[in-house]
């Protein structure tokens, strides 16, 4: 079966346009609720999490509508983090659980994504049963068996004590400046209440969400803003999160980022020093520079990439037995603590570092020198497919005869936007820049017909 609905993360579009609509949601919540509900009976629990856009209203109630039809309970959460729907949906004992976010994307897209009853996000298989359950007629519940819905108002409060569970005991934050940036998103309120609990200071940066700011000009990919707050209050690190809180960028006390590769150097060596990386492996995408690679290899530990997107990740772990894993973009998985991506947890173990060995941020998020990379991005239109035209093809071919071993070319479709990425690494800097502008042209070119 062709996944029309189902991309890398679920269902994602703008709000009020298919298949992100009122409707689709709906149907999207009857076809979980046969799915999980598969014997009839009335035990069956859903959780549902949501991110702090507008829209977000219409979509828990449409997808209650949905499952409450077919028999199943409903247990809304309100604004959470990803990674508390994961958490709840096991201490909750639940059949699935749902979160309503586009992570990062801008405040008029939406997006559903599920977590099966062991707290990661369902596979590929149970998604493409489920689109298959959309395009069907579900059948509802007799009168008698619809199901029932009730808010939990301490959601959050269990999500934030399960936090403070994994920062090392008997460790305080006292003395530490810590900005933290919540995008306007989920973790508005628990991020700051749990690194005050902690014993840090506490500058908030977008908290004050409005239904319609949400990553804008804040959080993990809008970095400016905390960055300038970081340096006028002297802080000692900045902690950027995005829409949903399931990722993280880390910002050193001058401003200076720190991506999802740099914080896996630092994790995996902390771990791998405690002789506690699992396999002696982390997991990472193609994505992931060399740089990367080469620390991890200099210390005799292995990287094993994944194709993008962090389920891919996860199931990779899951399947070697891995508990460390994550991607550039922020998304950092420490399965020993949480089953998703965690952008608060990753901060915490980056704080916990900075306690432990007293030194600053900026010398603990360089642990090395990053290959040159370059990354573009090319939008196309409706029914566009230009990675199929040969010219893109051609262009793909003569940019890796270029690169000839000497670095690497990444070219891939989006699985939550219209864009193609064009990735390349190289040490030859000029070389580089070439590669990617040639295909970039090639790819316009095609896109626009």
């Amino acid at each position: 079966m062709v996944r029309q609905l189902f991309g890398t993360d679920g269902v994602r579009g703008t709000a009020n346009t298919w298949p992100m609509t009122a409707e689709m949601a709906l149907k999207i919540g009857a076809a979980a609720g046969r799915y999980f509900r598969n014997d009839g009976s009335n035990g069956h629990r859903v959780v549902i999490g949501k991110d702090t856009r507008l829209s977000g209203y219409m979509f828990e109630n449409a997808l209650t509508a949905g499952l409450t039809s077919t028999g199943m309970n409903v247990f809304l959460l309100g604004p959470v983090p990803t990674p508390a729907v994961g958490m709840l949906t096991t201490s909750i004992r639940a059949d699935v659980g749902i979160m309503i976010s586009a992570s990062h994307n801008p405040h008029q897209d939406n997006g559903i994504k599920f977590f099966g009853p062991d707290g990661f996000k369902l596979n590929d298989a149970a998604e493409a049963e489920i689109e298959a359950l959309v395009a069907s007629e579900v059948e509802p519940a007799q009168a008698n068996n619809i199901g029932r819905a009730k808010r939990i108002d301490d959601g959050r409060f269990r999500y934030a004590e399960r936090l403070k569970s994994t920062f090392p005991p008997g460790l305080r934050l006292t003395g530490l400046k810590v900005v933290i940036d919540c995008a306007n998103g989920a973790a508005y309120k628990v991020a700051p209440e749990v690194l005050w609990e902690l014993g840090a200071t506490v500058i908030e940066v977008g908290t004050r969400p409005d239904g319609f700011n949400i990553n804008d000009r804040v959080g993990s990919t809008h970095t400016r803003t905390a960055a300038e707050t970081v340096v006028s209050h002297g802080a000692d690190i900045g902690i950027c999160l995005d829409g949903d809180a399931d990722r993280v960028i880390i910002l050193d006390e001058n401003g200076e980022e720190a991506d999802g590769d740099q914080l896996m150097a630092l994790m995996a060596a902390r771990l791998a020093g405690a002789e506690r990386l699992a396999g002696g492996t982390l997991v990472a995408t193609v994505m992931s520079n060399l740089g990367l690679e080469h620390f991890l290899a200099a210390r005799g530990l292995n990287l094993h990439r994944t194709r993008v997107g962090d389920r891919y990740v996860v199931e990779a772990m899951r399947a070697g037995g891995f508990n460390l894993g994550g991607e550039q973009s922020g998304h950092i998985v420490m399965t020993d603590y949480a089953t998703t991506g965690d952008g608060l947890l990753a901060g915490l173990q980056v704080l916990a570092a900075m306690v432990e060995s007293g030194k600053p941020a900026s010398e603990l998020v360089r642990q090395f020198t990053r290959v040159p990379q370059m990354l573009k991005n090319v939008r196309y239109g409706a029914g566009a497919a230009p990675l199929e035209m040969p010219r893109v093809s051609a262009a793909i071919a003569d940019g890796e005869a270029r690169l000839n071993g000497s670095g690497r070319l990444v070219i891939r479709k989006s699985g939550t936007e219209p864009l193609i990425r064009v990735m390349a690494e190289a040490e030859d800097e000029v070389l580089l820049a070439d590669v990617v502008d040639e295909i970039v042209a090639a790819v316009q070119e095609a896109a626009a017909g």
